[in-house]
């Protein structure tokens, strides 16, 4: 026999994974018109008005919006293109501080009032970023090492007895062309899904026992769930920032190991 599970109409459910679920803007509009679609492209307009108002015309002295991106540009340049680029730095400033500061937007937006939706939580976004870097970093290793050079160069580091490469070959053309860019696009998405789907939670928990069905016992919990909403929430901007700036390190990562072998 199937036992039977009872369970009351009005008990508190979990939100889950259908948070992440949006349908099209308006009926009839292509089913790709969502609202993470727009706020993808009102981030990059942001971040391309941003820019513009910091360097269109730039003074001697930085002042407002100056100062801000010159600041964010100092950050980028020396804590993620330097170490890895060195004297290429400032060439791949453009593609590094620009693709900081549209994942750090778009991650930022799970945390505005109504928007609440980290881009990144949903994964085609961070794919195409992590293909396009991808597809860069094959590129300037081919050109910069030539095509044999840059697959021996990544299969073969030398210096290592030639019965250890039977081994370490195979495995570092898995973790370089399958599982690096993998991981690049993965690691984004489920931290933002994650970290999403822990705020709604607590967010629901102080909502329902706070107002849905506030009893003296649910009360306490409803008190715990606004509590906890307010520290994920630091918390949660903590990691999106952190998240960011690994994406981005990677990116750089990747393009000066194509640029220069010995990385």
């Amino acid at each position: 026999m199937t036992p039977l599970v009872l369970v009351a109409e009005d008990a508190f459910t979990a939100p889950g994974p259908s948070i992440f679920d949006f349908p099209p803007l308006y009926e009839g509009a292509p089913y790709w018109l969502t609202k993470p679609v727009i706020f993808a492209v009102v981030g990059a307009l942001l971040v391309s008005a941003l820019a513009w108002s910091a360097f269109a015309n730039p003074k001697l002295v930085p002042r407002g919006m100056q100062n801000i991106g010159e600041m964010g540009y100092q950050f980028v340049r020396d804590q993620v293109a330097r170490p890895f680029l060195g004297k290429d730095a400032e060439r791949w400033m453009p593609l590094l501080l620009s693709l900081f500061f549209l994942i750090l937007l778009w991650n930022f937006f799970g945390v505005i009032p109504l928007i609440q939706i980290p881009i990144a939580s949903h994964i085609a976004f961070p794919i195409v970023f992590a293909a396009t870097i991808y597809i860069l970093k094959i590129y300037l290793g081919i050109k910069h090492q030539g095509f044999g050079g840059y697959f021996k160069n990544m299969m073969f580091p030398p210096g290592l007895p030639k019965a250890i490469y039977v081994l370490l070959a195979p495995i570092e053309f898995l973790s370089n062309l399958i599982i690096a860019p993998f991981t690049h696009a993965v690691r984004l998405f489920a931290n933002m899904f994650a970290g999403h789907l822990i705020l709604a939670f607590f967010s629901a928990v102080g909502f329902w026992f706070l107002f849905e069905k506030l009893t003296p016992l649910g009360s306490g919990l409803g008190v715990v769930g606004v509590v906890m909403t307010i520290a994920m929430t630091g918390f949660e901007m903590f990691i999106q920032f952190l998240q960011a700036f690994l994406f981005t390190l990677l990116a750089a990562m990747y393009i000066g190991g194509s640029l220069h072998a010995d990385h």
